[in-house]
């Protein structure tokens, strides 16, 4: 069967869109193909920073022929419809259909369409241009003499050239010749731009990626991305250094040669005073190099750093790694001008007095002058939330209140909230806002704070996703709740919730840090205490069930102990481990049905109207075995209910567990609906209480099973 190469080249497509567009590519095309009537063994995308390939494997050379049926009016129609019905079967006469009947519907014609199968190269021909045409690009532009004819196309850097053939393995391909604003797809491609510019006329995707590599051109990007972590180690390791990994450098810098070659660059000790956050930052977003640390010294780096070329150089490298060296220490030293400022006086502090004093503030303190300087500017948080110092005020009066219930030293807790955000107005963050809080820290720790302040001052953003660690200092704790529970509450007061896939505040997150922290820490929080809100609570719920089933928990059992007004998340986690552990033993097991069975019949009467008595009577016990279930549930209901006091719901669920064997026994023994209704009546009660003793841990009839 044929394959197709496909390659669209292009001037250089920014990094960070290569993947993507490569996969769309892939789907637009292999669904295009199908939808037309072939089908394929295989397809892989490729991509460089100058092109987007396609391979597909064992494609039909031909769509199959289709009889398709269309149903029409009813014989006895009006001339008008049939005539109708003729033009859309593109039929000439009423006698070129077929009458069929219908029992209920009675006669009616039908035509048959026969379609005949077309060549693939007519339908890649045919779907080609619109694909390229419509890409969805982020960002596009017009570019060359069609760009100003109206509808010219856009592209998101000036499309080159387009290889398109077809053809078995054993055969001579074809060339699909479509064209696209000028550009005619064909068997001509080019190879690295300086190494090897001239033109390569390819076949099928084997020799495609020979030649190509040949001039110069490396397709694979996870080869690319191979060979970089592999030369970069190993030139580290031949100069005494360890490289600092960094999976997504990795990837953008793979998205930005051709043909990778590393090289190893060097700026002044004299830099290492910065710390490492910095200097790391500084020369990954500036020149995309990784940096290295001395061998064996894990909190330390280098003065050297590794840098990715897209040729290989004639003096081996030596005129670039000067220039980037040369751009590095320009940036170093901007950094090494923030460092320094940061830890100096702000020009205006006479200006800060209302709102030192306002925070208890220390203008002696670099950081305290930088959390003046924070509210007196009046920075916006959120227009219908005030500014970030009445946000800070905010945080530091939710977090007294959370501070000995995390059981947190409160003069701690007080310190930093009120230095949490100050190093947003640090010159080291403006420059790196991702290093908001570390930066904090570190200047904590220069002026002197106590250890728990500095830490929460980095920890209270975290954890910041399902893999990022949770806070662990009781400090940082507090100041970490706070601060997403004030989000949760200022956003939910002013309306501003997550509508489907869009959360444009994070909301989600916060309140999977807020979940993640309660629950990993073991920490009792009645949140409606502090959210005041039950539409935030169910909010909560929603990302609760998230979080537990990601932990391996069934849907049912926590439908089963999450009720409406569960506002202690802690306790609804263990309440569904103690439920899950449960449930899977014998006895769980055949309490379970026992309860359903009893849950139901007593549901199933309550609909009909059924009177049920308000008590159970012992005196209308006509059977032992109803004097037995009373007792066994007598019994378990307060072994049970003394055991959750406790909060110890394994032992509350074995003590329900002695129920088994009388619940069994009185379905065996008992029948309920009786035809005494006093007695019936008594009956239904009993069942009840076995409802009311379960519904103490959990609500069983949600339970599957």
């Amino acid at each position: 069967m044929p394959d197709l190469l496909l390659e669209l080249r292009s001037e250089e497509i920014p990094a960070r869109m290569q993947r993507k567009a490569a996969g769309d590519l892939k789907k637009l095309v292999t669904d295009a193909l199908v939808e037309a009537g072939l089908t394929y063994e295989g397809a892989r995308e490729y991509w460089t920073p100058r092109r987007l390939t396609l391979d597909i494997r064992g494609l039909t050379a031909r769509s199959a022929d289709v009889r398709e049926e269309k149903k029409g009016p009813s014989v006895k129609a009006p001339q008008q419809a049939i005539d109708g019905f003729l033009r859309g079967a593109g039929l000439t006469s009423i006698d070129q259909a077929t009458v069929k009947t219908d029992p209920k519907k009675g006669d009616f014609y039908v035509a048959y369409i026969e379609k005949a199968g077309r060549a693939a190269e007519e339908i890649i021909a045919e779907v080609m241009p619109g694909i390229i045409r419509d890409f969805p690009w982020p960002k596009s532009m017009r570019s060359g003499a069609a760009s100003a004819r109206p509808g010219a196309l856009r592209w998101v850097r000036p499309l080159q050239s387009i290889v398109c053939t077809f053809g078995t393995e054993h055969e001579e391909t074809v060339v699909i010749p479509f064209e696209i604003d000028g550009i005619t797809a064909s068997n001509v491609t080019y190879g690295h731009r300086f190494h090897a510019p001239e033109a390569i006329t390819v076949r099928r995707f084997a020799d495609y990626v020979h030649a190509l590599e040949k001039a110069s051109v490396i397709l694979d990007a996870e080869r690319r991305k191979q060979i970089i972590a592999q030369d970069a180690a190993n030139l580290a390791f031949a100069n005494g250094l360890d490289l600092v990994e960094d999976e997504g450098l990795l990837e953008e810098v793979s998205g930005l040669v051709e043909y990778p070659h590393v090289l190893l660059g060097t700026f002044e000790e004299d830099f290492l005073s910065i710390p490492a956050e910095i200097i790391r930052l500084t020369i990954k977003t500036n020149q995309k190099c990784f940096v290295t640390r001395p061998q064996g010294e894990p909190d330390k780096l280098s003065n050297h750093f590794v840098l990715v070329s897209n040729i290989e150089a004639k003096d081996g490298g030596k005129e670039i790694m000067h220039g980037n060296g040369k751009v590095v220490r320009a940036r170093l030293s901007d950094a090494l001008h923030f460092w320094k400022r940061d830890q100096g006086d702000l020009p205006d502090l006479g200006e800060l007095t209302a709102s030192a004093e306002k925070f208890g503030l220390d203008l002696k303190k670099p950081l305290d002058q930088r959390m003046a300087k924070l509210d007196a500017l009046n920075v916006t948080f959120h227009a219908k939330l005030g500014t970030q110092g009445e946000r800070v005020a905010r945080i530091r009066e939710l977090a007294k209140v959370l501070a000995p219930i995390v059981g947190a030293d409160e003069k701690l807790v007080d310190r930093a909230s009120v230095l949490a955000k100050a190093d947003l107005r640090t010159e080291a963050v403006g420059e790196f806002p991702e290093l908001q809080g570390v930066m904090g820290r570190k200047y904590a720790a220069l002026q002197g704070e106590d250890a728990s302040v500095a830490i929460a001052i980095e920890d209270h953003y975290k954890p910041q996703g399902p893999s990022d660690r949770v806070p662990d200092d009781k400090v940082a704790i507090t100041v970490a709740l706070a601060d997403k529970l004030d989000t949760l509450v200022g956003f939910w007061a002013i309306d501003e919730k997550p509508t489907g896939s869009k959360d444009p505040f994070a909301l989600r997150r916060a309140a999977l840090g807020v979940i993640r922290i309660l629950l990993e820490r073991k920490i009792r929080l009645p949140l409606l205490s502090v959210a005041r809100d039950a539409d935030l609570l169910a909010f909560f719920h929603d990302r609760l069930k998230v979080y537990l089933r990601d932990q391996g928990a069934r849907y049912d059992i926590i439908d089963a102990v999450l009720t409406p007004d569960a506002d202690d998340l802690l306790m609804v986690a263990r309440r569904a481990e103690a439920l899950t552990a449960f449930i899977t033993s014998e006895d769980g097991v055949n309490l379970l049905a026992g309860t359903k069975r009893a849950t139901q019949i007593v549901a199933a009467e309550e609909k009909k109207g059924t009177v049920i008595a308000d008590g159970v009577s012992e005196k209308l016990f006509r059977l032992e075995a109803e004097g037995v279930l009373y007792a066994a549930i007598t019994k378990a209901s307060a072994e049970a209910s003394a055991a959750i006091a406790k909060e110890d719901f394994r032992s509350a669920m074995q003590a329900l567990s002695a129920l088994r064997a009388p619940v069994d026994r009185f379905f065996e023994d008992v029948l309920v609906n009786d035809e005494d209704a006093a007695i019936r009546a008594n009956r239904l009660a009993l069942l009840s209480l076995i409802r009311e003793a379960t519904a103490t841990v959990a609500d069983f009839s949600k339970i599957s099973g």
